[in-house]
């Protein structure tokens, strides 16, 4: 029976067993195209907002022109679904951080946000309108709320990017090859650690792309890494640990002499 032993620690700093993954932080390129991007969006939002304050502004007309206020919720609709495209776009380049839960959803749906201010109130001033009969509030009541309705699916973003996610998939492509390369194609959905892999390289793809995990997210949207490719690099990372181990010798034995 083993008697209990002092254990002493030495040796300086803590190790923790899973490091957090290093905080990503956007290039400046990429920050310049957020921004460059934002600010189009938002110049398209003001726009979009002007189209329905003077679409209320001609319900206060006799006779209502229901032509000219069918046109700017048209003209509204148009302008809010693009600025959503391209905020959506710009977060991919400089995506917000999970830590604040609130700033997270503002900035990730904020297509959403914008398009319940730029349609909500037109359709609540064309169903309480008093110059409106009950078949014209149908009309642009109907049309108003569809346009409410299409933009706030736009804007929706179903798949947000975070900081987080790009700096742990990052981390994880650097611990399986210990740097941050993948490739990827025009019509994939994965990134690939290898080029070679035969899910990306066959006789139907004419180019492949290679950059960060970063880029991958920005220029495609593509958020997975293939699993034939992270199962070929996890083996590929411990063979050379089990080549140094006495059976790790003997099975490489074996199979060069079955190879020859």
């Amino acid at each position: 029976m083993g008697t209990k032993k002092k254990i002493t620690k030495v040796g300086g700093d803590e190790v923790s067993p899973n490091p957090e993954p290093k905080p990503f932080v956007p290039t400046p390129e990429s920050k310049t195209k957020a921004t460059r991007l934002r600010i189009i969006a938002g110049i398209l939002w003001a726009l979009a907002i002007a189209a329905q304050v003077v679409a209320i502004s001609m319900l206060f007309r006799q006779p209502v022109n229901m032509t000219w206020i069918i046109i700017l919720i048209v003209i509204d609709l148009a302008l809010a679904i693009a600025g959503s495209l391209l905020w959506k776009k710009s977060n991919r380049f400089d995506p917000a951080s999970e830590k604040n839960k609130f700033l997270f959803f503002m900035q990730s749906q904020l297509g959403l946000v914008v398009a319940v201010i730029a349609f909500l109130p037109l359709v609540i001033f064309i169903l309480t309108s008093k110059n409106l009969d009950k078949k014209q509030k149908g009309i642009l009541g109907s049309i108003a709320g569809a346009a409410l309705l299409i933009a706030g699916l736009t804007g929706i973003d179903y798949n947000p990017p975070s900081a987080e996610e790009y700096a742990e998939q990052t981390a994880r492509i650097e611990e399986l090859t210990g740097q941050n390369v993948v490739y990827w194609t025009k019509s994939g959905s994965k990134y690939h650690i290898y080029v070679d892999c035969h899910a990306i390289n066959r006789d139907a793809t004419t180019e492949i792309f290679e950059g960060t995990v970063a880029k991958a997210r920005e220029l495609k949207n593509i958020t997975e890494l293939c699993k034939f490719c992270e199962a070929r690099a996890e083996k590929d990372r411990l063979l050379p640990d089990l080549e140094k181990t006495d059976i790790g010798e003997e099975i490489m034995e074996k199979v060069e002499e079955l190879t020859e």
